[in-house]
């Protein structure tokens, strides 16, 4: 024998076949010999393995599934062979190997609903770590000496200097933006001139916070919930809890001080250079002077409308700021965990803030100023 198996077709004098196998049957040999037993087509009447040489578990399941297939019997057995075909025999199963599957109509609903419901957990946990968050703040007040002041202007240099230029740069290109749109369409109608109304109030109003908080969420939400949750995997936060260092003082309080305050800061920044972006495209396409567009806004744009974006930027700010802490804190188990908890916390934290951005839109509107 050569060290590979091989079969070959007999004629019985009953008028059956009888298919010969030899060789070594062993998972290291078999592959192709499996594939050719697929091809035999004749009525097999007995499967001969006597001049098998050696036999394991693999090439039992397939003299086994052979015979079976043929409704053959299978002679010439060693005790070994016939002891392991025995074993495979009775471990065989009808069943399929997949479940049935459910239509997919039925399937999607299940999945939403197991969704929906699993979401009370996350709600659960939010508003516990809320709480943690205001009896951290109570304990601060009751002992300034613990405030972590350091710690609190580092993250205000992260969150908000550091992200000056991006934000800038964005705002800017989002002014113009909404000015060359704006002008194109405004001119079917001869009103050009209020270009300036478009800009100065959609970017005070609305698109100034709310870009400069997505791009917050995107920037240092998803670099609080890294940070925290390499801290948790590393097992720091434990350690800071086993010498007496509060983790939610030392490590929560500070970034939600510095996203919250720095909000305020970065949204009025983002209005005011998107309203220069504006300005510069009035002075290249529409021919109104770059000073002249300054003091129209003046004139045009409510001084409400100021107040509605300075109110939404703390807020958004303590919501991308929740998000990424919170899900800092839920990391553990293993490294993929840091991703999977930072992605969560950029996506809860754009979510949230355009629902909220929605809620503030119908409020201000109820209160007229709309």
């Amino acid at each position: 024998m050569d060290g590979v198996a091989h079969f070959t077709l007999e004629n019985d004098e009953g008028g059956g076949t009888t298919l010969a196998m030899s060789g070594p049957l062993l998972v290291s040999t078999i592959g192709q010999f499996e594939d050719e037993l697929e091809q035999v087509s004749e009525d097999i009447a007995t499967v001969d393995i006597s001049e098998v040489e050696e036999i394991d578990t693999v090439g039992a399941w397939v003299v086994s599934k052979f015979a079976r297939r043929h409704s053959a019997e299978i002679i010439g057995a060693s005790d070994s062979a016939h002891h392991l075909i025995g074993a495979v025999e009775s471990a065989s199963s009808e069943a399929d190997m997949r479940p049935e599957r459910d239509p997919v109509w039925k399937r999607v609903a299940i999945r939403m609903g197991e969704r929906v419901y699993n979401a009370r957990g996350s709600v659960y946990g939010v508003v516990g770590f809320l709480g943690q968050v205001l009896i951290g703040f109570a304990s601060v007040l009751r002992h300034p000496s613990r405030f972590p002041l350091k710690a609190l202007v580092r993250q205000m240099e992260l969150v908000g200097v550091a992200a000056l230029p991006i934000i800038g740069l964005m705002s800017f290109l989002i002014g113009i933006v909404i000015a060359q749109q704006g002008a194109v369409q405004l001119s079917q109608f001869g009103a050009e001139t209020l270009t300036v109304n478009l800009v100065g109030r959609i970017t005070l109003r609305e698109l100034g916070v709310l870009m400069t908080a997505i791009m917050v969420a995107g920037r240092s939400g998803s670099a609080f919930a890294a940070q925290i949750g390499t801290m948790k995997l590393t097992e720091e936060v434990d350690a800071m809890r086993t010498i007496g260092i509060s983790p939610i003082e030392q490590l929560v309080i500070p970034r939600i001080l510095a996203c919250t305050f720095m909000m305020i800061v970065l949204g009025f920044f983002s209005s005011v250079v998107g309203i220069v972006g504006g300005a510069v495209i009035g002075q290249v396409a529409l021919g109104i002077p770059f000073f002249t567009f300054l003091e129209r806004i003046q004139e045009v744009v409510p001084i409400y409308d100021v107040w509605v974006g300075l109110i939404k930027a703390p807020v958004f700010g303590l919501i991308v700021a929740l998000a990424g802490c919170y899900n800092g804190m839920q990391v553990q188990g293993n490294s993929e965990e840091v991703g999977t908890r930072t992605t969560m916390a950029v996506v809860s934290a754009i979510f949230a803030v355009i629902v909220i951005d929605a809620f503030f839109a119908v409020f201000f509107t109820e209160i007229g100023w709309g």
